[in-house]
């Protein structure tokens, strides 16, 4: 698995409104209705993530949810991240 070079992560992050480079992270912070809506949207987003054996780093408090992606093993991002975020653009979208 090989890290992201700057220009590839940089190229992405141009086409992407829901996330930023952050910390060495790509990171999404998403506001929902409720904390009902956040859960759900988070069970989904797991499901995603245990499918593709890659999963985020996340924090929830009511209608709040943080989502951050990085390969530990890579110690950067990689294409299995921008895979998890599309994921999360997907279930967004609808």
């Amino acid at each position: 698995m090989r890290k992201l070079d700057e220009h590839e992560l940089h190229t992405w992050l141009a086409g992407q409104q829901t996330w930023r480079l952050e910390d060495g992270k790509i990171r999404a912070t998403l506001s929902f209705a409720d904390f009902n809506e956040a859960w759900g949207f988070m069970t989904r987003v797991a499901l995603a993530a245990e499918q593709q054996d890659h999963h985020p780093e996340w924090f929830n408090v009511y209608n709040r949810v943080e989502i951050a992606l990085v390969t530990h093993d890579a110690d950067g991002i990689t294409d299995r991240d921008l895979k998890l975020a599309a994921s999360v653009n997907a279930l967004l979208s609808g």
